[in-house]
C-alpha cells in the first residue's frame, strides 16, 4: 500500500499538492490552535549548510541574555528547559506539528522562537501563518535539485522567508547575498570573514581540532567546534543578538558555554590517537568546508580517511561532484550505504564514484555495510590519522526502503574502537 501511494504520488504535480494539501493544511493547523505564533518573536534560519548550528547558538544567545526560548531544529527541539530529539528525518515538521510545536511553547511562557526552516518547508506553505520577525541565511549551494530543479528555484524557495520579515542577517561572502536583503522599514546585518564592511566582521581567527577562536564586535569569542564554517555559523548568531541589542560579553558567555553539537564536527575520543570526527556533511559545499577546516591541522605523513555515502532518492547530480572532492583530498576513501531509501544502493555508489580518481586497492574501498565500512577506516588507521564519517550526523535511523533501522554513528564508532582495543 505504501508503494502504491509512493507510485501514485510521482504523477501529480507538487505545486497541486502544495496548493491541494499543505496549504489547506496550514491553515486548519493555524485556526486549530490559535494562531499560537502571533505575539512571539520568531526567527528563521534558512540556507544549504549551516542550519542547525545557527540554530543552536541563537537559542543559546537569547537564553544567556534572559528570555524564555523554544527552538527547533533537524535533531532537536527544544521548549524552555526540556529538549528531544527530532527522530522524524525532517529539518521543518509538518504544518500541523510546527504549530502544535508553537502551541506548546507559548503555554510554558516562551517568548522567543528560532526556527530551522528548510526550502521544502517554504515551498509547501509548512511555515504559513508564522510572522517571522527576523530570517538568517547562512548560504545557498548546490542541494534539493531533485525537488526544486534549478538553483533559481531553489534560491527564490528560500527569498519567501524573507518576504514580510523585519530584519535579514545575511552572509555577505555567499553568492549573490543582496537577493536575501530587505528594502522594508526594518535593517539586514550582514556577517562575513572575508569583508571588512560588514556589519559583523570577524578578525584574528584562530582555528585548530579543539575549536577556534576570533574577534567580533571588539570582543574575543572562543568556540568548541572546529572549522571556518562555525565562524561564520557563530557571526549568522552574533548578528542576530546585535540586531536585538544583545550585548557582545552575553553571546561570549552563551557560545563559549557550547561543548559542541552532536554530529556537527563532533570529536569522538579513543585511545588510538586518531582524530575521529562525525559530520553531516551531504553537499559538495559542505564537503569543501569540511576539507578546508581538517586539511590544515593534518599532521605531515598522516592520512585523511574518508567514509560516506549519498542520500537514496535524491540529487542525483552531486554525488560524482562530491566523489571528486573527497578523491581531490582524502587519501582513503570508503564509500557505503547512507540512507538509500527504495533506491539501489549499488548505484548509488556507482554515481559517486564516477567522480572519484585513482581508485587503487590502497586508496578506494566499496563496502555497503556501514558498520564494516567505518570498521576499515579504524582498521587502516595509524596514530595521527584523521577519520571522517560523513552523511549521517546526529541522526538515529537509518533509511532502508520503508524500514528505518536504529543508527547512531557515534555509539556505532565507540562499539568497534572498543572491540578493536580489548
Amino acid at each position: 500500500m505504501i508503494n502504491l501511494k509512493r507510485s501514485l504520488s510521482k504523477f501529480i504535480p507538487q505545486r497541486i499538492k502544495n496548493l491541494g494539501y499543505h496549504w489547506p493544511l496550514a491553515i486548519t493547523a493555524n485556526l486549530a490552535f490559535g494562531f499560537p505564533s502571533r505575539g512571539l518573536t520568531v526567527i528563521g534560519v534558512t540556507g544549504t549548510n549551516g542550519k542547525t548550528t545557527t540554530t543552536k547558538f541563537i537559542a543559546a544567545i537569547l537564553s544567556e541574555a534572559g528570555k524564555k526560548v523554544a527552538y527547533a531544529s533537524t535533531i532537536e527541539y527544544g521548549i524552555g528547559e526540556r529538549h528531544w530529539t527530532n527522530a522524524s528525518k525532517f529539518t521543518t515538521s509538518s504544518a500541523w506539528q510546527l504549530q502544535r510545536f508553537l502551541s506548546e511553547a507559548k503555554k510554558v511562557g516562551c517568548t522567543d522562537i528560532v526556527l530551522e526552516t528548510s526550502s521544502h518547508s517554504l515551498d509547501q506553505y509548512r511555515t504559513w501563518g508564522i510572522p517571522y520577525q527576523t530570517a538568517v541565511m547562512t548560504n545557498v549551494t548546490r542541494e534539493h535539485l531533485d525537488y526544486h530543479g534549478t538553483m533559481e528555484a531553489y534560491r527564490a524557495a528560500k527569498r519567501k522567508l524573507f518576504n514580510g520579515a523585519e530584519k535579514a542577517i545575511v552572509n555577505a561572502d555567499m553568492e549573490k547575498p543582496e537577493e536575501y536583503f530587505i528594502s522594508t522599514p526594518g535593517e539586514t546585518v550582514t556577517y562575513s570573514t572575508k569583508d571588512t564592511a560588514a556589519t559583523v566582521f570577524a578578525s584574528e581567527i584562530e582555528l585548530d581540532f579543539s575549536g577556534t577562536r576570533f574577534l567580533a564586535l571588539g570582543t574575543s569569542f572562543r568556540l568548541s567546534l572546529p572549522g571556518l564554517f562555525n565562524v561564520e555559523n557563530a557571526l549568522a548568531a552574533i548578528s542576530v543578538g546585535y540586531s536585538m541589542s544583545i550585548v557582545s560579553e552575553v553571546m561570549k558567555r552563551a557560545l563559549g558555554n557550547i561543548a559542541g553539537i552532536p554530529g556537527r564536527m563532533e570529536s569522538v575520543p579513543n585511545d588510538r590517537h586518531l582524530d575521529i570526527l562525525i559530520d553531516y556533511a551531504v553537499t559538495p559545499d559542505s564537503f569543501e568546508q569540511l576539507y578546508q577546516a581538517v586539511r590544515p591541522m593534518q599532521i605531515p605523513g598522516t592520512k585523511v580517511i574518508h567514509v560516506f555515502g549519498a542520500c537514496g532518492e535524491r540529487d542525483r547530480g552531486k554525488r560524482p561532484v562530491m566523489g571528486k572532492i573527497a578523491s581531490e583530498n582524502a587519501d582513503v576513501i570508503i564509500l557505503t550505504n547512507e540512507d538509500p531509501y527504495h533506491e539501489d544502493p549499488e548505484r548509488i555508489i556507482d554515481e559517486i564514484a564516477a567522480g572519484v580518481d585513482r581508485k587503487s586497492s590502497e586508496r578506494y574501498f566499496r563496502i555497503f555495510d556501514r558498520r564494516e565500512a567505518i570498521a576499515k577506516a579504524i582498521s587502516i588507521a595509524e596514530a595521527g590519522d584523521i577519520i571522517l564519517v560523513t552523511g549521517k550526523g546526529a541522526e538515529e535511523t537509518m533509511a532502508l526502503g520503508n524500514e528505518r533501522i536504529p543508527w547512531k554513528e557515534r555509539e556505532v564508532i565507540e562499539s568497534i574502537l572498543k572491540k578493536t582495543s580489548a
